[in-house]
C-alpha cells in the first residue's frame, strides 16, 4: 500500500502485468483525458498473429473526435493521444493506428483500423 492507503506503483504494475491491455482499457483513459465526442478503439492483434510484434502487445485501431484537436496538426492530435495512453503502452501496447479529428473538421472518419 502507498502511504495515500492506495496500492503502491508497483502493486499497480504487477497487477496490470497479470492482464493484457484492452480496447476497454484504452477507451476509458482516451475518455478521461480527451473528453472525445466520437470514440471507437478495436483490437486487431488477431490480424497481426504470427506476426513478429505480435509476441511484443496487442494492435489497435482508434478513430477519435475531440475539441482537443481543434487547430492542431496530425502530429500534434497523435501526440495528445499518445501522452493520454503513457501509462499503457509499456504494459501491452504494441502498435496503433490513429485517425484523430476535431468537430468542425467537415466529413466523417473512416472505420477504425
Amino acid at each position: 500500500m502507498s502511504a495515500h492507503g492506495g496500492p503502491s506503483g508497483a502493486q499497480r504494475r504487477a497487477k496490470l502485468e497479470g492482464s493484457p491491455v484492452s480496447a476497454h482499457d484504452i477507451e476509458r483513459v482516451l475518455r478521461e483525458a480527451l473528453q472525445p465526442t466520437e470514440l471507437v478503439v478495436n483490437d486487431d492483434s488477431h490480424l497481426h498473429a504470427g506476426h513478429a510484434g505480435a509476441r511484443e502487445g496487442r494492435h489497435f485501431s482508434l478513430r477519435i473526435t475531440s475539441v482537443r484537436f481543434a487547430g492542431l496538426s496530425r502530429v500534434a492530435r497523435h501526440r495528445l493521444v499518445y501522452d493520454a495512453l503513457h501509462r499503457l503502452i509499456p504494459q501491452g501496447i504494441h502498435a496503433l493506428a490513429i485517425q484523430a479529428r476535431s468537430p468542425d473538421e467537415p466529413g466523417e472518419l473512416g472505420p477504425a483500423g
